[in-house]
C-alpha cells in the first residue's frame, strides 16, 4: 500500500545528516586514544560523506509499517541525543523504510517491527558507493538476531537502550553510545520496553548485503 506521506525536500536530511557529522567529529577527538579503530573509522567516513552530491530533491517515503510509530516518537528514560534526534524525527514518516532480509518462519512478524532507511549509499537518495549512512528503528521487545556483512559498521545510538552484542559478549548501549562493528563480526541488538533508533553508517563493501548467521 503507498504511502499517503508527502515528499520532503531533500535539503531537510543534509541538515540532519549535518548534525550527525559533527557529532561524529567530536566522537573522533575523544576516541583518539581510548578506541582509535573507531576514531579512524569515522574519520573515513567523514571523508567519505564529504565526497557525496547532496542535491536537490524530495525523499520518497516508504510504506513500512515502523514509519507509522513516529507518531509517537521514540524517547528515553536514561537522555537522548537531543539535536540529532530532533532533526531526524519530523522526518521520520518521509523516510525510505525498508526491511532487507527474506522472512523467516521461525521469526514470524519481525519484518513488521524492524526497519532501516538509508540516506547515503549505493541506491539511496544520496548516491555513494563508499559509504552508507542511515538510520535503524527496532520496536520494543524485539529481538535482531545473530547476522553479519562484509562493510565496517559504526552505529550511533539516539534513542532507547537496548542490549548489544557482538563476538558473544553483550553491553547495554545508551543514547550517546556508538558501537563499532568490524567486518563479518557477528552480532545482535535487543530491546526491552522502549525503542531503538540508531543512526549507522557503512565503509569498505557496501554493496554487499548483511545475512543472517546460523
Amino acid at each position: 500500500m503507498p504511502s499517503s506521506t508527502k515528499p520532503v525536500p531533500l535539503s531537510r536530511a543534509v541538515t540532519a545528516i549535518d548534525v550527525l557529522r559533527r557529532h561524529f567529529e567530536c566522537q573522533i577527538a575523544i576516541e583518539a586514544d581510548t578506541d582509535p579503530m573507531l576514531s579512524r573509522e569515522l574519520a573515513g567516513v567523514l571523508e567519505s560523506l564529504g565526497a557525496v552530491d547532496y542535491r536537490d530533491g524530495f525523499l520518497q517515503p516508504g510504506a513500512h509499517p515502523v514509519a507509522r510509530q513516529f507518531a509517537d516518537p521514540p524517547h528515553s528514560a536514561d537522555g537522548t541525543v537531543v539535536d540529532a534526534l530532533a532533526a531526524f524525527l519530523p522526518l521520520g514518516e518521509a523516510l525510505p523504510w525498508r526491511y532487507g532480509y527474506t522472512p523467516r518462519p521461525d521469526l514470524p512478524g519481525l519484518e513488521s517491527r524492524m526497519a532501516w532507511a538509508e540516506l547515503v549509499g549505493p541506491e539511496a537518495p544520496f548516491h555513494s558507493d563508499r559509504v552508507c549512512l542511515g538510520l535503524t528503528f527496532i520496536g520494543p521487545r524485539v529481538r535482531y538476531p545473530e547476522h553479519a556483512h562484509p562493510a565496517v559498521e559504526v552505529y550511533f545510538v539516539l534513542s532507547g537502550t537496548a542490549l548489544w552484542t557482538a563476538d558473544g559478549v553483550t553491553h547495554p548501549r545508551p543514547p550517546g553510545s556508538f558501537i563499532l562493528h568490524p567486518s563479518n563480526v557477528v552480532h545482535v541488538m535487543e530491546t526491552r520496553d522502549e525503542p531503538l533508533l540508531a543512526a549507522y553508517t557503512w565503509s569498505g563493501d557496501v554493496r554487499s548485503p548483511s545475512v543472517y548467521t546460523p
